[in-house]
């Protein structure tokens, strides 16, 4: 469970803005930050990425540095959630206030930026995944590093308990059939190609909906029906309390930006996700597909 901070949230669940922004929708006004989060697990650097082309006036947010603890023991996670004093401090000095809207952006669609939005959102703060991701309305690309913006007060507002399950929960809430969704592909679902983690496979008992599916063909976030259909499909059921994970708790919260884009606001995060359940050498693994009638 992540830890603990200050502070509450100023207003409902991502204040007024839908966790998606399509881009014929009018940009909020104020003080508005471009966050862009490229992150790659091959290993390539973001931020030389960010570098030789980014939105104009975009901040670069790592998601190693920003976004995760460090130190952790290995069962959570590659990627455990820093400390919400931590995070404040770190978004803060990137000139991200209390009083800030964030429109987070990737060149993936929302695999990693997704995860600063998902964070923000739960602890009320305004914030959006930029649809299209670095395509944003085809906006001509700075280059360089990122702008010496004044640092801003950031309160550090408590991890919302309910939004997050333990490695007990989420082996009780698939095993008896619960919506528990793996976001990672196929291939390393059902363990046919597993390079980054020291097993292969997947929880027992759940389903596998890879977060790439949340997008259509050009890269940008189904509608809200095909997106209902996708889930239901994949859970074969109601949505509602779904439970998501991927490797490290980052591309999981795609599909929890997919799910809240349907309209369920309970789903909840597996933050250690594969990373940390394939080094707990107490944990049951399975390979394959998902059983079809569990």
């Amino acid at each position: 469970m992540p830890g603990v901070g200050t502070g509450s949230p100023s207003g409902s669940i991502g204040g007024v803005l839908p966790p998606i922004l399509p881009e014929d929708v009018e940009v909020p006004t104020g003080d508005v930050v471009y966050a862009d989060v490229r992150w790659y697990l091959d290993g390539r650097s973001g931020r030389d990425a960010y570098e030789r082309g980014h939105l104009p006036g975009a901040v670069f947010v790592d998601l190693d540095t920003v976004l995760a603890a460090h130190g952790e023991p290995a069962i959570a996670g590659r990627h455990p959630f820093p400390s919400p004093e931590d995070l404040a401090a770190a978004l803060g000095s990137l000139g991200i206030g209390d009083d800030t809207t964030v429109l987070a952006y990737d060149d993936s669609g929302g695999g990693t930026a997704g995860r600063l939005v998902w964070m923000l959102r739960i602890t009320g703060r305004s914030a959006a995944l930029l649809d299209g991701g670095i395509r944003w309305r085809n906006l001509p690309l700075e280059t360089g590093p990122s702008p010496q913006r004044t640092p801003r007060l950031l309160s550090a507002v408590a991890w919302p308990e309910e939004r997050f399950v333990t490695a007990d929960e989420i082996a009780a809430a698939a095993a008896a059939g619960g919506p528990v969704l793996d976001a990672r592909s196929p291939e390393r679902f059902e363990g046919r190609n597993e390079t980054i983690d020291r097993l292969a496979g997947h929880i027992p008992g759940a389903r596998n909906a890879p977060w790439a599916g949340a997008l259509d063909p050009t890269g940008r976030f189904l509608t809200v029906s095909d997106q209902r259909r996708r889930l239901e499909q994949a859970i074969d059921g109601d949505p509602s309390g779904t439970i998501c994970y991927c490797g490290s708790g980052v591309s999981a919260c795609a599909n929890l930006l997919a799910l809240e884009q349907i309209g369920v606001d309970d789903a909840r995060l597996y933050v250690a996700s594969w990373s940390g359940w394939s080094s707990d050498s107490d944990r049951r693994v399975a390979v394959g597909p998902a059983a079809p009638d569990r």
